[in-house]
């Protein structure tokens, strides 16, 4: 007997980390779900998707939006079928030292990764429970151990590895599984623009990074899809509540 076809959820999926987990699993076989706030940036990854002989469909979402996240997901089952596997990976940044942050910096941060992650996770678990499977991947960071000037986005990194750890007690008897994943330096648009924000070629910046991590140089994307393809794979049912740090080296 063939194996079902899962369907996975992967947000913020339009380019980055988020691209390169959504090909990843598409290549393990997986439906998927190309999910961010706009639809059409998702459609290249869609298409490289379908070019490789995988299945995957773009859908506009944002995942602080109530309404939204449901109307998505119920779009989801309807065209791919019933998520059993989903990865929160959509996120923002707004860095600023704690006197010059706004309240809006703060806010934006904790809404698209936690509130993000919370009301993903709750619209896709009772599929998941029915199905007596699920993985679910979340996205914390190497910023969740404090980092100066990332106030909100170490404070919603955190949050989420708290978050990722309840969820692998409540939800492990109904055969789903919890983990996360804290990259260290992954070369995307948004490390790109946080090069550019400083004033620093991103090159330089990549080189910088390097000379602190012990495997001697920076990550990419695919690193973190290898991690991610580990988590939601069937034979990681013994593994929950976990933080992997995928950072070239130690981390607490």
């Amino acid at each position: 007997m063939s194996t079902p076809t899962k369907t996975a959820i992967v947000t913020g999926a339009a380019r980055g980390i988020g691209a390169g987990v959504a090909r990843r699993l598409a290549a393990d076989g997986m439906a998927v779900a190309v999910v961010d706030l706009d639809e059409v940036a998702c459609k290249p990854v869609v298409e490289q998707i379908q070019a490789a002989g995988g299945r995957a469909i773009a859908v506009g979402a944002d995942v602080a939006d109530e309404a939204a996240v449901t109307a998505a997901v119920e779009r989801v089952v309807a065209e791919l079928g019933a998520p059993t596997v989903l990865v929160n990976n959509a996120g923002v940044l707004r860095d600023n030292l704690l006197f010059k942050m706004s309240v809006d910096d703060w806010d934006t941060v904790m809404n698209v990764h936690l509130r993000g992650a919370f009301l993903m996770t709750r619209a896709v678990q009772k599929y998941m429970t029915e199905a007596k499977f699920g993985r679910i991947v979340n996205l914390s960071s190497t910023s969740a151990l404090g980092n100066r000037g990332q106030a909100n986005y170490a404070a919603a990194k955190a949050g989420v590895q708290g978050f990722t750890k309840t969820l692998a007690f409540e939800l492990g008897k109904f055969g789903v599984t919890a983990n996360a994943i804290a990259p260290g330096f992954i070369e995307t648009e948004m490390t790109a623009a946080t090069a550019a924000r400083v004033g620093i070629p991103f090159e330089d910046f990549k080189a910088g990074a390097a000379k602190e991590i012990p495997v001697a140089r920076t990550g990419v994307p695919d690193d973190i899809a290898h991690a991610v393809s580990f988590f939601a794979s069937e034979g990681a049912g013994f593994v929950s509540g976990q933080v992997l740090y995928v950072a070239g080296g130690p981390r607490a």
